[in-house]
């Protein structure tokens, strides 16, 4: 692992690292905020998934997250979105390829070779922080927006007991009825829809749901709503009666902007959960 940056930031420190992944065969880049209790115990860690285009930068210095974490002692780590690097396959489009990894394990060509997010995120990453940072591993929450809701709800729903929270910022919530979904896990999972069942927030839900509470934020005046299908997820949330809250946001929509808006209620809500 090699130090790209270190930023004193609310008390503690904003680092960005690069590593060699084994999963996805190339260089990753991950930023962590490390809050200043971290100098004397390990603390607890709540990942968060960005969503299409974004790399590790974009929350991390859009969300506003570092200043509720550090309030509550809390670490955050910010992976990339995809693998990246001249060798790795990429689209022309903006939802696909580098850039869009879905946080699936690719099985077609050309994607197989390095696009497998799941299990860079699962083991990986996972490795390789709580062995280099004082991070505690049995006290872990994720979130995530967009992509990356998707990503944090399908990832802490296929692993009972690893997440003690999770929540999502206007998830991808039926990506396998959506296009935002069947093109991307038709491409890196083939055509077997079995296949894609796994990374389908509804379809997870339907089967198994999640062990806890769930907190899903979704605004109102999202531009990309028809594409997200919230009320799917709402439906088999209600449908299970699955612990939880599901919020429209009047008037908010996709951006940034909105996720901002709720950091300091999911990192409260995190903090509940991770410190109980």
């Amino acid at each position: 692992m090699e130090t790209v940056l270190e930023n004193r930031c609310f008390g503690g420190v904003q680092g960005v690292y690069t590593h060699a992944s084994t999963s996805c065969a190339c260089d990753m880049t991950f930023g962590l905020f490390l809050p200043e209790e971290a100098n004397d115990a390990p603390v607890p860690v709540v990942w968060y998934l960005s969503g299409l285009t974004c790399t590790h930068e974009n929350a991390m210095v859009k969300a506003g997250a570092q200043g509720w974490a550090a309030e509550h002692g809390i670490a955050i780590i910010f992976p990339d979105t995809s693998p990246r690097g001249q060798d790795v396959a990429d689209d022309a489009a903006y939802d696909l390829g580098q850039g869009a990894g879905f946080y699936v394990n690719a099985t077609e060509s050309p994607w197989a070779e390095h696009f497998n997010m799941w299990d860079y995120l699962r083991m990986d990453l996972p490795d390789l922080v709580f062995e280099s940072f004082a991070l505690d591993p049995d006290r872990q929450g994720i979130t995530g927006h967009s992509m990356g809701g998707h990503g944090a709800l399908t990832l802490a729903m296929a692993h009972p007991g690893r997440f003690r929270s999770v929540s999502a910022f206007a998830p991808i919530a039926n990506p396998a009825a959506s296009e935002w979904g069947r093109k991307q896990l038709g491409a890196y999972l083939g055509t077997d829809e079995a296949a894609w069942l796994r990374h389908d927030a509804t379809r997870q839900m339907q089967a198994v749901g999640y062990q806890g509470e769930i907190l899903i934020d979704q605004g109102g005046a999202d531009q990309f709503l028809d594409l997200l299908k919230p009320e799917a997820l709402a439906h088999a949330m209600a449908a299970r009666r699955q612990p939880g809250s599901f919020r429209m946001q009047d008037g908010y929509d996709h951006s940034y902007f909105f996720v901002a808006s709720f950091m300091e209620e999911h990192i409260a809500f995190h903090a509940a959960a991770l410190w109980r």
